[in-house]
């Protein structure tokens, strides 16, 4: 028997609309879920933006023209997010998605919504606002590349900035940060009550686990984000057997899986003692958690036009 299973959209809801866009996480939360995961980083003039690569996806994201006359930097796809300023990174069109392969399973499914642009985070936290969605928690992904430090720049200034920005929406009480860079979560330790380890197999190296390294927790993926501060566990669906589930049941942390599109596999994990799963599809899962009797997240109203 299980309790309160989470159901977090991932990017929004990247299956059914375009990722890290208003349009995608207002569907999401209109089909109900209850976190919204999304992903952030940062423009050249310090400008928080939702995007899930640090440098412009040509998958997720098409030049329209150029922000200002003769424009060295156009075309922009392709280019460091953070050497480009919002106004560029506005002039981008977000919705309509672009496979640069035949098997890209998004495409098939992803409702396409043209002329749509790149949201800043302060626009994202003020439609939770204007859709009464306080209730839904906001899951924050810091893109920091621990690697590349000249894409993603430090993590403390970012996880500052981001922090900052949550506290003046006053939704600081309802976020988490998440990352795969675990400076990221040291630095949030003493500013954000709820600190998400992410973690996959190319990620499971000291320089993306700030310094620790695997071995000296005899591969302990738990015992290893316990020790950086983190309060949830999110690994990557590959990564979950029944070791890494005991060790973080033994440690009272909550495990988070990602990404789980697959109902039979979600149960499954669920099954195992997953506290929560990160779909694409939470219209899918929504039918899973109905089927097994579990708790259901509850919809968000949308907006409505009101002709005057």
């Amino acid at each position: 028997m299980h309790g309160y299973v989470e159901l977090h959209g991932h990017r929004g809801a990247r299956g059914l609309r375009p990722e890290n866009t208003l349009p995608g996480l207002a569907f999401a939360l209109e089909l109900g879920v209850d976190a919204l995961e999304f992903d952030v980083a940062m423009s050249a003039d310090g400008q928080l933006v939702l995007t899930h690569d640090l440098l412009v996806s040509p998958v997720t994201s098409a030049d329209t023209g150029m922000a200002t006359p003769d424009d060295e930097m156009f075309p922009y796809v392709g280019k460091p997010i953070n050497s480009l300023t919002l106004a560029q990174l506005r002039k981008l069109d977000v919705g309509v998605r672009l496979p640069q392969r035949p098997d890209d399973p998004f495409a098939l499914t992803q409702v396409p919504l043209p002329d749509t642009r790149m949201p800043t985070l302060g626009a994202v936290l003020g439609l939770i606002g204007a859709l009464g969605a306080d209730r839904v928690r906001l899951n924050v992904e810091l893109k920091s590349n621990p690697t590349r430090p000249d894409l993603s720049g430090d993590p403390v200034a970012f996880t500052e900035l981001v922090v900052k920005e949550l506290d003046k929406h006053d939704k600081l009480a309802r976020a988490s940060i998440l990352s795969f860079d675990w400076h990221v979560l040291q630095a949030a330790e003493h500013l954000v009550d709820r600190r998400f380890a992410l973690i996959e197999r190319v990620s499971m190296k000291p320089e993306w686990m700030s310094g620790l390294d695997l071995a000296d927790f005899d591969g302990d993926i738990p015992a290893a984000a316990a020790a950086v501060g983190a309060t949830t566990l999110s690994p990557d669906r590959e990564l979950v057997d029944e070791a890494l589930m005991a060790s973080a049941s033994l440690r009272g942390m909550p495990v988070a899986v990602w990404t789980v599109n697959d109902p039979e596999e979600a149960s499954r994990l669920i099954d195992m003692g997953a506290s929560a799963i990160v779909t694409d599809y939470p219209d899918r899962m929504r039918r899973l958690w109905k089927d097994r009797g579990l708790p259901l997240p509850e919809p968000v109203r949308p907006l409505r036009h009101v002709d005057a």
